[in-house]
Formats: C-alpha cells, structure tokens, sequence
C-alpha cells in the first residue's frame, strides 16, 4: 500500500473506537504533557539563573581567598585574609588584559535614615566597581575617584534600601547614619533584582572602600577582588595573569595558590549544574507515564488483531503479503502514538504557561523539545506496535479466515 493509503485506513480503524483510541492515547498524552512541563520548568530555571549570572557585570571576574594549611590541616575555602589592596594595586599598575578591577570590603549593618532604620549589607569599592557590575544609577550619581582618595563619607544607595528609608522620594543629598558617622547619599542605584542564590542585590549600600576600612573595618585584607576585561575573549588571559601577579605577590608557587580566581561562566555552571540534574530526574519520573501508554498501545493493538482476524484473513487470501499486514498494523499503532504526542505537546504548552503564571516562576519551550516529545511518542508507538503488528502477519490465511 502506499504511505497516504496506509494512514487513511489507520485513521478510519482509530474513528471506528474512538473512545477506546482516546483511551490508549491517554497514556502518551499524560507522559508527554508532564515531560513538557518538567523540562519548560527546568529551561526556565536555567534561563533565569543565567540571566542572573550575566546581570553581575560585564566580563566579570572574582578573586577571592583560597584554602589554607594549618597545622598540616585544611582549612577550607577563604579561610585566611590572604588579599590585600597591595594585590590590588599590583592587579591595577600590571595586569594587561585588566580593564577595571575594585576591591570590595564587607560589613553588614543597620542603616539609620528619616523613616527608621534597615539593616543591610555595606559595601566598600573602588569607582570601576561601577563598570565592573555595569550598575547605574537611577538618580544622582557614582562616588569619584576624589571621593576614594579624600576618605570622603559619601554612599550610594541600593533601590531596596532607598525604599525603606526614603519611601516615595528621592533621597539624593539627603543624609543617612550608619554606626556612629553621618553619610551623604549621592545617588541610588538602578534596580538590578535577585542574584542567582535568590538574594537581593538592590539590598545594599556601596561607599569608597578606604571610607569603609577606616571607619567600619579598620582591617588590612580584603574579602574579594573584582576585575573586568574590555572583551569576553580577554578573559581566560586575564585570570592567567591574575594568577601569576598574586603568586609573586604572595610568594607561592603554582599548585599552591592560596587565592581562587573565578569568572561568570564558571559562576554559571556551578548554578545550572544542580537546576540540571534536577531537571533530567524530573523529566525520567515524568517518562515513566510514556511507558504506562506504550504497554496500552501494545494491548489495545493485540486485542485489536483477535478482532480483525478475518479481516486479515480476506486481505491475504485476496494477495496482501505479511508485510503489508505489519506495515498497516504498525501504522496505526504510530498514528495513535503520535496523535497522543501531539495532543501531549498541546496540554503541556498549557500546562506550562499555567504553573509559570500562579507560581511566578519563568517557563521556556524550546521548538527542539516539542520535536522531540512527538518524535518520542511515535517511537513508542513503533516499539510497542511492532509485536502486536508481528502477530497479525504471522496469522494462516487459512486459519484467520474459518476464525469466528
């Protein structure tokens, strides 16, 4: 038979049991529509998270303490300050590749403004800070280089922190107390959103980092260093150099560093590495239903062959050969596969745009998935199909004939 007459009789055998079809089909449906809504999830995650990850900064790299020894015994990752602003000096007069580079001094502390006060985190940094994370202002402006050199007690506000202390205006020039000493705001920050673990990067308050040492930390070391390249192809070159300024500034020799050196796109594969397993294990336990609906397809067609035996029968004795019968049985066991993937395809679409708008949470589809998931569903229909398909071949013209 050819390809057009095969698929107009598989689909009349489908309409004659409509029910039935529907029935065996629900299987494919369910397995697909849920593998769809698992993998939309877990591509809107990873989609999410790299957005995150990329709404750090440009070119962004991050050198942070490393592990250390004491007492033959490791004390795990940052565990002495071990960076200091000579490193960054010595980043900043030497490192080619580097474009920007800032040290970032830490604090955490309650911030005192006309409508109460909110505890935040204080971030001390260099004027590339800004070009680094690529972080405007939404009103006012960034600190100066004046301002770092003159220990200038000026701040630049996040937008969560403006909120909360100057609800409803515009705090430019207004002034905060943090601790024991009173801060100009000279600008807010343009509003940036969560990080890639979930917090608040508009929760925070950056100032010059020589303000911060010589009036929150009072210590020599720094917890991080962030640099930046002028283009994304600088960056492996960068961290190499990095590293070679750091060892002679630290009098260690390579394998030993005592420093870790960082970019975005490890920052991003660390993130996605959890969000994708996650993602596979759900997308398998979602399959499972595919496997329920290929065992009711392979059942449905052998009950359907007891059905049709004298059918088959007539067509062999009137010249089809087995091969026609197991193509035409097979054919409809694909078309129902694939009708259920379709219609799989369809709910899950649904499905998706349903959980992404009551929990918030960002969906995507890629075109390759829906390719797949039909393309999945109409091998399922060939593998269960073929047995019952085979059956129906291998009948006695004969016998299939005097079958009541």
């Amino acid at each position: 038979m050819k390809s057009k007459t095969l698929i107009k009789v598989a689909t009349q055998s489908i309409r004659k049991n409509k029910m039935r079809a529907a029935l065996t089909m629900l299987g494919i449906i369910i397995g697909v529509a849920a593998v769809v809504v698992m993998v939309a999830v877990g591509y809107g995650a990873r989609t999410r998270i790299r957005a995150q990850i990329n709404n750090l900064g440009t070119n962004m790299i991050v050198i942070t303490p490393g592990a250390a020894q004491q007492a033959g015994v490791s004390q795990g990752a940052q565990a002495f300050p071990n960076l200091s602003l000579k490193d960054v000096d010595k980043i900043r007069a030497e490192a080619q590749t580097v474009s920007a580079v800032s040290p970032v001094i830490v604090s955490r502390t309650a911030v005192i403004g006309p409508s109460g006060n909110w505890r935040t985190q204080i971030n001390g940094v260099d004027t590339d800070f800004q070009t680094i994370r690529d972080w405007q202002t939404s009103s006012g402006d960034f600190f100066t280089a004046d301002d770092v050199r003159s220990i200038h007690k000026v701040v630049v506000l996040g937008n969560t922190v403006a909120q909360n202390l100057f609800p409803g205006q515009d705090p430019v020039g207004s002034e905060i107390q943090i601790r024991n000493s009173v801060y100009k705001v000279v600008g807010v920050l343009a509003p940036k959103g969560q990080t890639a673990s979930g917090s608040d990067s508009d929760d925070v308050v950056l100032m010059p980092y020589t303000t911060a040492s010589a009036t929150l930390s009072g210590r020599a070391f720094i917890p991080q260093i962030l640099a930046s390249t002028a283009n994304e192809q600088d960056i492996p070159a960068a961290q190499e150099e990095i590293r070679t300024l750091l060892r002679e500034s630290h009098k260690v020799s390579d394998g030993n560093d005592d420093f870790t050196v960082k970019n975005q796109a490890d920052l991003a594969s660390a993130a996605e590495s959890s969000t994708q397993v996650m993602t596979l294990l759900l997308a398998a336990i979602a399959s499972i239903s595919l496997l329920v609906g290929g065992i009711g397809i392979m059942n449905i067609m052998l009950v359907s062959v007891t059905e049709r035996t004298r059918e088959i029968g007539i067509r062999m004795a009137i010249g089809a050969r087995g091969s026609d019968v197991l193509t035409q049985f097979l054919v409809e066991s694909i078309v129902m596969g694939i009708l259920g993937g379709v219609a799989g395809l369809l709910f899950g679409y649904a499905g998706a745009k349903i959980v992404g708008h009551f929990t918030g949470w960002e969906t995507v589809i890629s075109p390759i998935i829906m390719i797949i998931a039909v393309g999945f569903s109409g091998a399922v229909g060939v593998f269960f199909g073929y047995y019952p398909a085979r059956k129906a071949a291998a009948l006695n013209p004969i016998q299939a004939l005097r079958y009541e």
